[in-house]
């Protein structure tokens, strides 16, 4: 079995995936900003980690001891029209959603290396692939989160080191609902806002994804990308299909 640390540890995706890979035999190192939000978790490790401080993941990963697989899950998003966003939240996303992946990444990579084995597995989003207007911030991150793990594959495919990024879709796992919401009163984007319910779709549950994170850990060849859920297969293969001179889903979306 693995010794697989796992960012964001505390809710949702990676709450569940700390249980399934657990319930599977494997060593789960969790870990969070608030280490005492795990305490319930039947893990081997609880440690605390912040993905956008470097000092915290030297700490981090210096205490977890050997590991094989990470499982870079940390991240958040937000709802709100490019016009107007704070710049300020855009660069926190970026450090959260896909610098703070790197980060980890870098400082888990030279012992993988130099053992010539590990696995580095990213929790991305059909919007790693697509856009969905209101949330442009956290698809733009979960691009560049993308962008930087095809880039690991390969790099560090000569290391025998294995890169997968997981793409659900929606997720009943309340993210959205937490998610800061910046539209002023009498926003004019607001009946865009109040239209985005038709984009949701049928939804996948955090054990769904937990369980595709943990068979992509233990097939000996793992694919580059895992959609999760035939809605992300359906919606990604429509992508796909469709044709570049204009934005994808524009006639889907009415107001």
């Amino acid at each position: 079995m693995s010794a697989v640390l796992i960012t964001g540890a505390s809710k949702g995706i990676g709450r569940a995936v700390a249980v399934e890979l657990a319930g599977r035999g494997h060593r789960v190192v969790a870990t969070a900003r608030r280490p005492e939000t795990l305490a319930d978790l039947p893990v081997d490790r609880r440690l605390r980690l912040d993905v956008t401080d470097q000092e915290s993941v030297d700490e981090a990963i210096r205490d977890a001891g050997d590991i094989d697989v990470v499982v870079s899950n940390a991240g958040e998003t937000v709802r709100a029209p490019l016009e107007s966003v704070p710049l300020a939240e855009v660069e926190r996303l970026f450090q959260l959603n896909a610098l703070g992946a790197l980060r980890v990444a870098q400082g888990v990579l030279p012992a993988m290396r130099e053992r010539g084995a590990g696995r580095l597995v990213f929790i991305s989003s059909i919007q790693g692939r697509l856009v969905l207007p209101m949330i442009g911030p956290y698809g733009a991150s979960k691009w560049a989160l993308e962008a930087l793990a095809e880039t690991l594959a390969i790099e560090t495919r000569h290391f025998g080191i294995k890169v997968s990024v997981v793409q659900p879709g929606a997720v009943s796992s309340g993210g959205a609902e937490r998610a800061k919401v910046f539209l002023k009163a009498d926003d004019p984007y607001t009946p865009l806002y109040e239209a985005l319910a038709v984009l949701r779709g049928e939804s996948v549950t955090p054990e769904e994804v937990a369980a595709a994170v943990a068979d992509t850990i233990e097939q000996p060849e793992p694919p580059l990308r895992v959609p999760v859920g035939a809605p992300a297969e359906r919606v990604l293969r429509a992508r796909k299909e469709a044709p570049e001179n204009e934005p994808f889903l524009t006639a889907q979306i009415e107001w």
